[in-house]
């Protein structure tokens, strides 16, 4: 049986990339598309990207708790599918997903067995600096940190923390944490 691994950040920590490279480098961790009820657009398939329900399909799914998580986002609602991820797990492979800290959350008291990670760098400063150097203006710079500082106090739940100020070094402990499993 796999181990389901919850990946939570500021935006801005560097996880896609880290993600990136490790998941590159992986032949042994197992894909879960995410579910939504919204509305597919020209050119989409389902199954890849998203799978797509229509409301009735949603809502039934989050009734009989087949949804791990799920959020809503500019009037469309997003979620992880337990049974999806249950097969993947069920074939040996683990699970990463990277989920913003509220969703994480949701996931963890359903399912507590999973591990939760929490990365970021590892001091607010180095954050400030990141975000400077793509901000529009120092009102942008102070949304993100507050946005930042929800996501770190929501993260307390998480069973591991990993700073970003290296990327690669994450890589190689995230790394080490998935052949832990």
């Amino acid at each position: 049986m796999g181990k389901l691994f919850v990946i939570c950040g500021p935006s801005g920590a560097g996880l896609r990339e880290i993600l990136g490279a490790v998941l590159e480098s992986r032949d042994d961790i197992g894909n879960v598309v995410p579910v939504t009820a919204r509305k597919m657009k020209a050119g989409e398939q389902n199954g890849v990207g998203f799978w797509f329900y229509d409301l009735e399909g949603w809502n039934a799914m989050k009734e009989s708790g087949e949804l791990l998580e799920c959020t809503e986002f500019a009037g469309n609602d997003y979620g992880t599918s337990r049974r999806l991820v249950q097969a993947e797990l069920n074939t040996g492979r683990n699970v990463v997903l990277n989920l913003e800290a509220a969703r994480a959350k949701q996931l963890k008291a359903s399912m507590p067995e999973a591990v939760c990670v929490y990365m970021a760098p590892s001091t607010d400063g180095l954050l400030r600096e990141r975000y400077e150097k793509t901000a529009r203006s120092p009102f942008e710079v102070s949304a993100r940190m507050d946005m930042a500082a929800k996501e770190k106090q929501t993260a307390a739940f998480c069973d591991r923390s990993i700073f970003t100020d290296d990327a690669a070094e994450a890589a190689r402990e995230l790394n080490a944490l998935l052949d832990q499993a």
